[in-house]
């Protein structure tokens, strides 16, 4: 979408050019910019040149340099001068600028950079952790996970949470401001198939919902039935109408019972999210913006604003529609003939709201208490809380690709209504589906459907009774993991090993989530997810499991603390001249590797791609799962080697710690 490439765009800007950074700990950037600077000083005599025009490339190995000056290329094109002859020039003038060892002319006309080691470890090493990327926006909104109350989550859920969470935490990272939002449509017509299966083929009341177990699977199935009979029996249609409509005006009973369902299966979407470590500060309901009447105040302003108009005529006769401003001039209906309003009516609302765009809000009450925390949940019902959400600069949409034209048109909404600012800074961020691989089908005792027994995976379809509920993924992911816990530590406490199995599961299942783009369809398969080998979440806890090992057992021997290895990399450390070439090469390797975290981090923000921040990590563990193969620690002799690689081992392991942290991951003790 336009909005979305709109801020990446500008958050790459940051991301090449430094702009709008401040990060003490960030290394890497912060070279750059006083480089940028240094470089621009000498050089704006000699060239006609600006400081923008001055940016740095990695190059693709190690022997071309830590940076790359691509600056001779591009002025070449400009002044009409050979780009080889401009480099020798430049790097004549440049000299060697502090932190930087040597100059190399290279290729057409590339200056490559060789960092100094010593000075840029000793700086790794005393900024660990401290600094933080200067926020952008006052706050930032990000609603993600959106499950419909009617019906247990499926796997798709779980890739949209993983996506959203990973972001939330990346965005945090950076210091800016984040609401999270998990959007209850509790009078939807999903809703309303239910409540219509409870009381017209169930026959139940609110008093019945007490009595049955594992409500969200008994919905599951419920649903599917109540579609099916609902397209075989067009004579329902009328009841469903009259539920939809009670419901949406607070008539009891339909209305109780909607609220009764939509709140006992979001209590079971918490507990299920909250296995993979998802969070949120406040759930804003349908209903309250019905109650509270944000709706009749955005279609006054659409009305007001000839966003919608009143079709007399035709197939939509007695609608409001919405022209949607693309190549088929499409209408899109906001409020039906009957007077409910469709889904993208109340979206529109609701992004407005977000926005601090109708002068109001919710009110709210407490819904859950988690690690002393309050998750707050919006009603219609005045009770002196003192709580307030909303009113952001930006908004992040986390919605699958399949929404992406009502989310068009919720963007139009706004644009229809004069906000053109927040329709810029409204960002679907989409995703495409998960499928299930036929192999991790059986494992949970199910089949294919009818004609797709061929297919190489298993698409996944709520609304037909399709799919795997994410709980059942779940539950199977930390049965094969603790066999596996089992297998490699049998001594271990029953409880401790539960632990261990729930941690592997959830790294198996977001990192698998996260490590592919997010316009691929994943194909999920357990088997691949659960490897302790290959780029997985399993590996990567491995990797900091064993490298906590080797600082265990340095305590151990010799009691030297996690305490006291940070206060030693307080101090210069020892040179890198203590290594031999060969050595010298690999733990430089992997410093320079690790130092570029924070980028990734803002690289990953300006695409909305976690997949880099998953390769970086994987990549970051095999570099150092290879060195310290290499290079031990607790046999080395020489007290200056030895030293070093500790500390290197710590400050790779504070970093591989770190972006576990930001994609979900949590490590045990051991594996």
């Amino acid at each position: 979408m336009k909005n979305s490439r709109a801020y990446s765009a500008g958050f790459a800007k940051s991301l090449n050019r430094g702009k709008a950074l401040c990060y003490n700990g960030a290394v890497m950037l912060v070279l750059k910019e006083k480089l940028r600077t240094i470089l621009y000083e000498r050089l704006k005599d000699l060239y006609p040149i600006v400081r923008e025009d001055i940016d740095f490339l990695y190059p693709p190995q190690a022997k071309f340099g830590d940076l790359a000056l691509s600056l001779p290329l591009s002025l070449a094109k400009k002044i009409g001068d050979n780009p080889r002859k401009i480099a020798q020039k430049m790097a004549a003038e440049i000299g060697v600028p502090p932190g930087i060892s040597r100059l190399e002319i290279a290729g057409a006309g590339f200056i490559n950079l060789f960092l100094d080691p010593d000075p840029f470890f000793a700086e790794r090493l005393a900024s660990a952790g401290r600094g933080a990327l200067r926020p952008e926006e006052q706050k930032i909104i990000v609603e993600h996970t959106n499950i419909n109350p009617n019906k247990a989550a499926h796997i798709g859920h779980l890739r949209n949470a993983c996506l959203g969470d990973t972001l939330v935490r990346c965005l945090r990272a950076k210091g800016e401001t984040v609401e999270v939002q998990n959007y209850l449509d509790d009078t939807g017509v999903q809703v309303v198939d239910v409540v219509y299966g409870l009381m017209e083929l169930e026959r139940k009341t609110e008093a019945d919902l007490d009595r049955i177990e594992r409500f969200d699977y008994y919905c599951w199935d419920l649903y599917a039935r109540t579609v099916a009979y609902l397209e075989e029996h067009p004579e329902s249609r009328g009841r469903k109408a009259e539920i939809l409509k009670n419901i949406e005006h607070g008539r009891p009973p339909e209305s109780g019972m909607a609220f009764a369902v939509s709140r006992r299966v979001a209590r079971a979407h918490l507990r299920t999210m909250t296995r993979i470590g998802a969070a949120y500060d406040v759930l804003p309901c349908e209903s309250s913006i019905l109650g509270l009447r944000f709706w009749e105040r955005a279609f006054a302003l659409l009305k007001e604003r000839r966003a919608i108009s009143l079709q007399t005529e035709g197939p939509n006769a007695g609608c409001w529609v919405m022209k949607v401003e693309d190549e088929d001039d499409r209408e899109k209906i906001i409020v039906r003939g009957d007077g409910t309003v469709t889904y993208v009516g109340k979206d529109i609302a609701y992004q407005m709201w977000k926005f601090g765009l109708l002068g109001r809000d919710f009110y709210y009450e407490p819904f859950a208490e988690e690690n002393g925390r309050t998750l707050w949940i919006s009603t219609a019902e005045p009770n002196g809380r003192k709580v307030s959400f909303g009113g952001a600069g930006r908004v992040y949409n986390v919605i699958d690709s399949r929404q992406a034209y009502l989310q068009k048109v919720v963007v139009q909404g706004l644009r229809a209504l004069h906000f053109e600012e927040q329709a810029e800074r409204s960002v679907h961020f989409s995703y495409e589906m998960v499928a299930l691989s036929p192999r991790s089908l059986k494992y949970l005792g199910l089949e294919a459907a009818a004609g797709e027994e061929g297919k190489s995976f298993v698409e996944v379809s709520g609304r037909k009774g399709l799919g795997v509920k994410a709980d059942d993924l779940l539950d199977l992911l930390e049965e094969k993991a603790r066999a596996e816990v089992d297998k490699r530590n049998p001594d271990l406490p029953d409880e401790a090993k539960n632990r261990t199995a729930a941690d592997i599961a959830k790294a198996a299942l977001r990192y698998f989530m996260l490590k592919f783009a997010r316009h691929s369809m994943i194909v999920f398969d357990v088997d691949e997810a659960l490897s302790f080998e290959g780029e997985t979440g399993p590996y990567l806890l491995y990797t900091v499991v064993r490298l906590n090992s080797i600082f265990r057992k340095l305590e151990e021997r010799e009691g030297t603390s996690r305490e006291d290895i940070e206060r030693r990399a307080s101090a210069p450390p020892p040179s890198f001249d203590v290594l031999d070439a060969a050595e010298r090469t690999e733990l430089w390797d992997l410093i320079a590797a690790s130092s570029k975290l924070e980028e990734e981090i803002l690289h990953s923000l300006a695409s909305l791609e976690f997949s880099h921040l998953a390769k970086f990590a994987f990549l970051l563990s095999q570099k150092v799962n290879a060195y310290y193969h290499r290079r031990p620690v607790l046999s080395e002799e020489r007290p200056d080697v030895r030293g070093l690689r500790i500390l290197g081992l710590h400050h790779v392991r504070g970093v591989l710690e770190r972006v576990l942290d930001l994609m979900g991951l949590s490590v045990p003790e051991r594996m």
